[in-house]
């Protein structure tokens, strides 16, 4: 048997400590303007010495001069133990470390309630069952349009066939038939938006060529073509058209543009997803011939530590009352503290963003350069993940609309002459050259790719697919037009 001993051993180790001080400054970095305003009004309802004050002798002031800053002696702690370092340097997201630290803002159900007040209009199915309240359905004929209605999707196509829908109700009504459910799926294919609860495509179009006018020129030979030649109108196969149809080329591409006014996804006209705000944190405009950066200044209220309660404060009482006060005073002081490196941070981040993409200011994507965090890190001495925390959820108002500062940000591409270009400024090219061809001769994946080459950029014809995929267009025999 081996003898066991006990021994001491020392170990030196660096671990980094995270104050709660250092997690609030973090916390308000990586916030959206929204959340920050969320979170400064939580601050104003629970702590006494924070006030918000109009006046433009506030304590707190946006940082949009030069260099960081200046705390007034309200605005910060006299003897602190801890001081804000310019890097806050923590890769792992906050929620997975810190869970009930300085919580942010509203309650879950206050939150839901904020949730509903957002914009945004009726749903497809409300929209639907408006209408079919106003039509005068038996109570049968009303359970049937109410199972046709929630087997409705947000485009407007039904995800179940008239037969499944039968089946399902088959239980529920007693002597039902496959008739009485197709009698009422086509009263609500006459409901608006036109198309309406289509099986599919084809379907789609032909309800909606139907509800026209017989006297519209050329509705006949569309609904044709949507009924028995819809798959030879995909691939544009126009001479084989104009043969099984016995048209000329002018009045097949008259037949074929009524069917592209038509809408091929009904319910996108109803279905509105709520309206999203976007606040600009910073604001960039030309003065004088340079480039200037400042940050919104009504974003947030300006606040200020309360001077009536802050002087209710005795040095050597330690009561309760007393220590609560002093507590309150300490975390308000670290609140605005914590405000300021926040902007400060921001408008430094967004001056270099500026300063290395002026050709973005001055002509647009397409003029962009490739940059990487770490370009915007070594220049401002910061860490990689602060500087992720500031490019996230920021945006930047500029000439050419409002961009999120993540945008200014991508990989590059080596050209003939030895140097880079981005590939958000490849992906303007591609974009630029497919809004100019020849719909009815598109260029290519290969033709996009030989055009950039003679700009000296070398791009694989593969790499151009995944670009244009990225942009949701489509490929050139897609995007091909018979008209």
């Amino acid at each position: 048997m081996n003898d066991m001993k006990q021994s001491l051993h020392l170990r030196q180790g660096l671990q980094l400590s995270m104050t709660p001080q250092l997690q609030q400054a973090i916390k308000l970095l990586q916030m959206s303007t929204l959340d920050l305003q969320q979170e400064i009004q939580q601050a104003l309802e629970s702590n006494m010495m924070l006030e918000q004050v109009e006046d433009e002798e506030a304590t707190y002031v946006e940082g949009i001069h030069e260099g960081k800053p200046e705390m007034s002696e309200t605005a910060t702690s006299e003897g602190s133990q801890t001081e804000i370092p310019d890097e806050l340097p923590v890769d792992s997201s906050w929620d997975d470390i810190y869970e009930a630290v300085l919580e942010s803002g509203l309650s879950n159900n206050e939150s839901i309630e904020f949730e509903v007040q957002r914009g945004g209009g009726l749903s497809l199915t409300e929209h639907l069952l408006w209408q079919l309240e106003l039509t005068p359905f038996s109570q049968r004929d009303s359970a049937i349009a109410m199972t046709i209605v929630d087997s409705i999707n947000e485009d407007g196509y039904l995800i179940s066939t008239p037969e499944e829908i039968f089946q399902a109700l088959k239980g529920q009504l007693n002597d039902l038939y496959q008739d009485e459910v197709n009698a009422v799926l086509h009263r609500i294919q006459h409901f608006d938006p036109p198309g309406v609860a289509a099986i599919d495509l084809a379907d789609c179009l032909r309800l909606q060529l139907e509800q026209m006018s017989v006297s519209v020129p050329f509705r006949k030979e569309a609904l044709q073509i949507v009924t028995e030649h819809l798959q030879l109108l995909a691939s544009q196969e126009q001479t084989k058209l104009m043969r099984l149809l016995g048209l000329n080329e002018r009045k097949l591409n008259a037949a074929v543009s009524l069917i592209r006014s038509l809408e091929p996804k009904p319910g996108s006209k109803i279905q509105q997803k709520h309206i999203e705000y976007v606040i600009p944190d910073v604001y960039v405009c030309k003065q004088n011939g340079q480039w200037q950066v400042e940050l919104n200044s009504d974003i947030a209220p300006k606040l200020r530590i309360n001077p009536f309660y802050s002087a209710m404060i005795k040095r050597s009482d330690n009561s309760k009352d007393n220590t609560s006060m002093k507590e309150h005073l300490q975390e308000a002081k670290w609140f605005i503290k914590s405000l300021h490196s926040r902007n400060d941070t921001l408008l430094r981040v967004a001056r270099s963003i500026v300063e290395k993409q002026t050709g973005f200011l001055e002509h647009g994507s397409i003029a962009m350069k490739p940059m990487v965090l770490r370009d915007i890190a070594e220049e401002l001495e910061l860490h990689e993940s602060t500087i992720s925390r500031v490019t996230t959820q920021k945006y930047m108002h500029t000439p050419n609309g409002i961009a999120e500062f993540k945008y200014f940000f991508s990989s590059h591409v080596a050209t003939e002459g030895g140097g880079e270009c981005s590939s958000t400024a490849i992906r303007a090219i591609i974009k630029e050259l497919i809004h100019n061809e020849d719909p009815t001769k598109p260029l290519s994946d290969s033709k996009i790719a030989d055009f950039l080459k003679e700009k000296g950029i070398h791009v694989a014809r593969r790499t151009i697919a995944k670009y244009r995929e990225a942009m949701l267009i489509a490929s050139s025999s897609q995007r091909k037009r018979i008209l």
